[in-house]
């Protein structure tokens, strides 16, 4: 699969816990969802999410997104 190609999950939705430069698997997954686009992230290329609200992004615009929507907080 190249980058271009979008990714279709086959398993089932991880529940994971955003820990500061980390995070915990809670639910075996191969997916989350992105909380701004609503897009699959593969767990091994899950590299934005904040620990605040505890949401996943797709990527650096889709996290900058969700910070200008809830105020820079």
């Amino acid at each position: 699969m190249n980058r271009h190609e979008p990714f279709l999950p086959r398993g089932r939705e991880a529940k994971i816990r955003y820990l500061d430069a980390d995070f915990q698997v809670l639910s075996e997954g191969d997916h989350v969802l992105c909380a701004v686009t609503g897009l699959p992230i593969k767990i091994e290329q899950l590299t934005y999410w904040s620990v605040a609200r505890q949401e996943a992004y797709s990527s650096a615009e889709a996290a900058f997104r969700r910070l200008l929507e809830t105020g820079l907080k």
